[in-house]
């Protein structure tokens, strides 16, 4: 067989001078130191938004306010219109047509327009009248449309018509048809009414009657 040769015995040395013994707790440690991990800062997110309002509540529906319904809007008065001078002037009548052609001068001379008056006859026509008339009625009426001159015309005259000064002339006819006249002769004037002649109760007891002489009203 053959010889092998004796292994050394490797013996422990023992350590040096200054050299310390090991310890089992050096044996025990890990060979390399250990290390601190340091967490990673927290990177800062989005800021939360403020919290919203609450939605207010819807308020509950009272009971329906009832509007007072207008009331009928007051009625204006009327105009009023404006009151006509009543002036009498004492005449028979037989003298009524010469009375009122002397209150007609006294009218113009006191600064009335002759288109301001109107002359009515409750008797005959007025001589004026019947000489206009004899031009024909066409041209007749044409006078009274055109408003420049006094016109003479029948106490029943029917037309439309308004002029400042109406002259009555009670020369002759039935006591009612001069009353009814002087109330048609009242529609007619718009300031002042001149009555030549009796023309019945109403005409006497009217506000402001002079008798006398017309003047300008």
């Amino acid at each position: 067989m053959p010889v092998f040769p004796e292994e050394p015995e490797i013996h422990e040395s023992l350590p040096g001078p200054g050299v310390p013994f090991l310890r089992e707790s050096d044996a025990q440690a890990p060979a390399t130191a250990p290390t601190t991990v340091v967490a990673p800062a927290p990177v800062p997110g989005p800021r939360p938004a403020p919290p919203r309002p609450a939605p207010p509540r819807a308020a509950r529906p009272g009971p329906p306010q009832l509007v007072p319904k207008p009331g009928p809007a007051p009625r204006r008065p009327a105009p009023a219109e404006p009151r006509v001078e009543v002036q009498r002037i004492a005449a028979t009548p037989a003298q009524a047509v010469e009375r009122a052609d002397d209150a007609v001068d006294l009218l113009l001379e006191s600064g009335r327009n002759p288109g301001d008056i109107l002359v009515l006859t409750v008797g005959e026509a007025h001589p004026w009248q019947q000489h206009e008339l004899s031009f024909g009625e066409e041209r007749y009426w044409a006078q009274l449309a055109e408003g420049g001159d006094v016109f003479y015309a029948d106490a029943a005259l029917t037309r439309p018509v308004r002029r400042e000064v109406v002259v009555l002339v009670v020369n002759g006819g039935p006591s009612a048809r001069a009353a009814e006249a002087y109330a048609k002769a009242l529609d007619h004037a718009t300031a002042l009414l001149v009555v030549c002649g009796d023309a019945g109760p109403a005409a006497k007891g009217a506000a402001g009657t002079t008798p006398g002489r017309p003047g300008k009203a």
